[in-house]
């Protein structure tokens, strides 16, 4: 079998990273838009809800027919370690992964575990979406701490294994480790 040629300015992993509506979702489609071949979008959401369900239908005409998309909403890392080989792969995102965990009170640190694992053998590459919720303010819940805690755990292991951090900010990409590739380079 013949082994797949990826754009060459593609880090293995990239990680997209900004607030809620920052634009991250879109910048982390635009880093595989140009890739030839089959792409696999790991989605994390549920529809438990019209609006949800709603947003859900949107992103996915958004990216096309394109795409093979998978609901993953607690397996990640063993969607990630099964993705089909020569496949690209884009997980959105683990802010919902995480709570999906919390709200089915698993214990989030062996998944993160488990994680890391799949990503250091995935041969790429593989874009990553999260939510960077440190910036606000100090959730007034226990449930809200424990969250934001657990979020801010898994953001730092994943950023230690990107090749490539990305920032997203009002739509904008920046670097925060590695470069920015040609793909969202505005």
């Amino acid at each position: 079998m013949q082994q797949r040629k990826f754009p060459s300015t593609l880090p293995r992993l990239s990680f997209v990273l900004g607030g809620a509506a920052s634009g991250k979702s879109d910048i982390a489609e635009r880093l595989l838009a140009r890739i030839e071949g089959p792409r696999l979008y790991l989605a994390t959401a549920q529809g438990l809800d019209a609006e949800m369900r709603d947003k859900i239908a949107a992103h996915r005409a958004a990216r096309g027919e394109n795409w093979l998309t998978q609901e993953v909403p607690q397996t990640l890392p063993d969607a990630i370690r099964a993705a089909p080989a020569g496949h690209a792969v884009l997980a959105d995102c683990l802010t919902m992964w995480l709570s999906n965990l919390i709200l089915a009170e698993r214990d989030p640190d062996p998944q993160f575990a488990a994680l890391a694992q799949a990503i250091r053998a995935a041969p790429g590459p593989l874009v990553l979406v999260s939510n960077e919720v440190g910036a606000g303010i100090v959730p007034d819940t226990a449930l809200g701490r424990r969250f934001r805690n657990a979020q801010g755990r898994l953001n730092r292991i994943v950023a230690a294994e990107a090749d490539a951090v990305i920032g997203v900010m009002a739509g904008l990409p920046f670097a925060l480790k590695g470069r920015l590739p040609r793909e969202v380079d505005a």
